[in-house]
């Protein structure tokens, strides 16, 4: 049999098909009774239970895993890329108080790859599971001259809900207030651009390398999963949390202005913690200075809770996290000492 004219072209619509037959139940797994329809579908339907909220608020957020992708390109590894995107969309919900719901995902290759692909998937449901929200549809996109062979993007959206009148939108924050971090994961999704470039380009490393301070090898470091936080931070005791800040592109500096009243600074004990070691390498090797790898990376804090001082003890008590500073009278910025 001749092989078809699309196939030919470089899009395989039945291996396409044949893939995303195999996925079924790991979609599956991820819905609760309030997915409606079948997989597969033009539309994900999803019927809310929004019983106990007086006035529910949907929140929606939508990003990328970024050039961490190009790592997992050279070790050869797609099972921690879609928890990675997962968690970091569930986070970005988290900080307004939001819990998830549903999820999509896009993803877009060259050619389809099963044995990737399935990896991907699989780590999109494995984090929705955890995460409590149902993944409920998604686009597969084949497009050759799009993408270097054996590369993809991915992207996902996500749809979470919030009682407006527990929305985090910092209004409550006031000076003297407590700075609570949370640990990362090593890099999470941010800053590979340039931990790239100085980690493979100017120390011409390996994802298999090892380094000292490292547990496992450098790849493995590199890929990380990104954590979900949003389970910890719905635990914690009402009216305790103030506002939260995602620690993602921009850093510290750069992502708790966002929740800052303008009268007000974050004052950030740097010596509170120690930074992982594989931040202080690519800061010694690259030359990047103090203040931007706190611009870039997050150094070992993945998100920051703000807390009056009287719930500080008990927030403390229960994430096992520590304070790394306080909220000081100022401008609405950030300040390193």
């Amino acid at each position: 049999m001749n092989k078809k004219a699309y196939a030919a072209a470089g899009v395989d619509v039945d291996l396409g098909n044949e893939v995303k037959s195999g996925i079924q139940k790991l979609v599956r797994d991820t819905h609760g009774p309030e997915v409606l329809g079948k997989i597969g579908g033009f539309g994900g339907l999803f019927r809310p239970d929004f019983r106990g909220m007086k006035e529910p608020v949907l929140v929606s957020s939508v990003d990328g895993v970024g050039t961490k992708l190009k790592v997992a390109f050279a070790s050869g590894r797609h099972d921690t890329i879609g928890q990675d995107l997962v968690n970091h969309c569930i986070n970005d919900i988290a900080v307004v108080g939001a819990r998830p719901l549903f999820f999509l995902d896009y993803l877009a290759s060259a050619a389809l790859d099963p044995a990737v692909f399935t990896q991907i998937l699989k780590g999109f449901a494995k984090a929705c599971k955890a995460g409590g929200c149902a993944l409920i549809g998604g686009e597969t996109a084949q497009m050759p001259g799009m993408y270097r062979p054996g590369e993809y993007d991915v992207a996902g959206a996500i749809v979470g809900v919030v009682d407006r009148a527990k929305i985090l939108d910092g209004s409550r924050v006031r000076r003297g207030d407590v700075l609570i971090g949370l640990a990362s994961n090593g890099l999470h999704t941010n800053g590979y651009s340039l931990a790239r470039k100085v980690l493979f380009d100017r120390l011409k490393l390996r994802p298999g390398a090892r380094i000292d301070g490292v547990k496992g090898t450098l790849g493995d470091e590199l890929l990380r999963v990104h954590k979900n936080y949003q389970p910890l931070m719905a635990g914690l005791p009402p009216r305790a949390l103030k506002a939260a800040a995602h620690i993602t592109g921009g850093g510290l500096i750069d992502n708790l202005p966002r929740v800052l009243p303008p009268n007000c600074d974050a004052e950030i004990d740097t010596s509170a913690w120690k930074a992982p070691a594989i931040f202080e390498l690519i800061g010694r090797a690259g030359k990047v200075d103090r203040e931007e790898m706190f611009q870039v990376f997050n150094m070992g804090i993945g998100m920051v809770l703000i807390v009056d001082e009287k719930s500080a003890s008990d927030v403390l008590r229960q994430t096992r996290a520590r304070v790394i500073g306080r909220i000081a009278p100022g401008a609405g910025v950030v300040r390193l000492r």
